[in-house]
């Protein structure tokens, strides 16, 4: 589409907005001194194929990808994950949840790898095979400047996945065509944010939307009603819910004295070592929010009264920073999942993964 049009007739939000429109048509969007280009250019994949995208950073992506993995390996769906992200692996390859040990992730920060993508979380979390993909960038509408998601979901393939899951990284949405697609944010995001700046792209090419209680990188007032009406604005069929992340410890730290290290905003962080307390009956006697702040976590660290065990999401500093400074001192180190859970939320994405599977089958069908 040539757009020759500017002020008054069309200002530059409602420009952005139709270039949305255009994008998620899959038609490049041109004007005079600017180019818009579809993200998705890949093939279309011989399996059903959902994607979880979301408006950032940290806002419960991997947490929404490795509940969707677990609820259709409990269907009998065998699905497989494709995570893309910065630290990805140059070369894809399956990780499964066997893969991931402590002592594998300190010897992939040992060669200077990131031991905390998402991928490996996936792998660790979802109890299924999972492939990462390296991505570098990401523009307004979410394209990466670079990425090998199509080799790893080639590679992915090979291990005869009934549902394939695309993971995008940060604001950046896969290469690959999908059937069906979620998307994640923060309940505090403001409607502006949530669908400017071709924000409405990932709104229209989605299925369900995800807003996360009191959790993401954004700490505004949880306007939902708001948030609802800008979503249903753009797509009334749009299914919209919201849900809270749960921190459980992947393993049993009982009667323990632990710290607690998360990405988690500071004010949620105190909030969510006491959940952690409650549900794994251990003593949470430290906590820091700066798991994404090397140097940060490391002082935290140092100024924490002796504990017996780490409990630490797989992000950020988790492996080279947490993971080595507990172990140089004879704690524990236990990875802590972070659960979505919602009303209703578990028949939500059931209902998305049957979406896919039907879309697939239609497309397949003609194919």
């Amino acid at each position: 589409m040539l757009d020759l049009s500017g002020e008054p007739a069309l200002s530059d939000p409602a420009r952005m907005e139709l270039a949305a429109h255009v994008l998620a048509k899959g038609t490049p969007y041109v004007g005079p001194d600017f180019r818009f280009d579809p993200p998705i250019g890949e093939e279309a994949l011989p399996v059903p194929t959902l994607a979880v995208i979301g408006t950032g950073k940290r806002v419960g992506k991997t947490a929404v990808s490795a509940h969707v993995a677990r609820l259709a390996a409990e269907d009998g769906r065998e699905p497989a994950i494709v995570a893309m992200g910065r630290g990805g692996p140059p070369v894809p390859v399956v990780t499964r949840p066997a893969d991931v040990t402590l002592d594998s992730l300190l010897a992939l920060a040992a060669r200077g790898e990131h031991a905390a993508s998402d991928y490996l979380e996936d792998a660790l979390t979802s109890g299924v095979p999972t492939v990462g993909a390296r991505r570098s960038g990401g523009g307004l509408a979410g394209r990466p400047f670079a990425t090998n998601l199509a080799d790893a979901a080639a590679v992915a393939l090979g291990e005869g996945p009934g549902l394939l899951i695309l993971e995008g990284s940060g604001a950046a949405v896969p290469t690959i065509p999908w059937d069906a697609a979620v998307l994640v944010a923060p309940a505090g995001i403001s409607p502006e944010e949530l669908t400017g700046w071709l924000g409405a792209y990932r709104i229209l090419l989605s299925d369900l939307a995800v807003f996360i209680m009191g959790g993401g990188p954004s700490a505004g007032p949880e306007d939902l009603s708001a948030l609802d009406s800008q979503v249903r604005r753009l797509r009334a069929d749009v299914r919209v819910i919201t849900a809270e992340l749960i921190p459980v410890p992947l393993a049993d730290v009982k009667g323990k004295d632990a710290f607690f290290a998360t990405t988690a905003p500071r004010e949620l962080a105190g909030r969510l070592a006491g959940k952690i307390e409650e549900t794994a009956r251990c003593r949470v006697i430290g906590t820091s929010a700066r798991l994404g702040d090397r140097a940060g976590l490391l002082e935290d660290l140092a100024e924490a009264q002796p504990f017996q065990v780490l409990l630490t999401e797989l992000k950020a500093s988790a492996v080279d920073v947490g993971a080595r400074f507990a172990r140089d001192r004879g704690a524990e180190v236990v990875v802590v999942d972070n659960r979505p859970r919602g009303d209703d939320l578990e028949a939500h994405l059931r209902e998305l993964i049957e979406l896919a599977g039907a879309r697939a089958e239609a497309r397949l069908t003609v194919g």
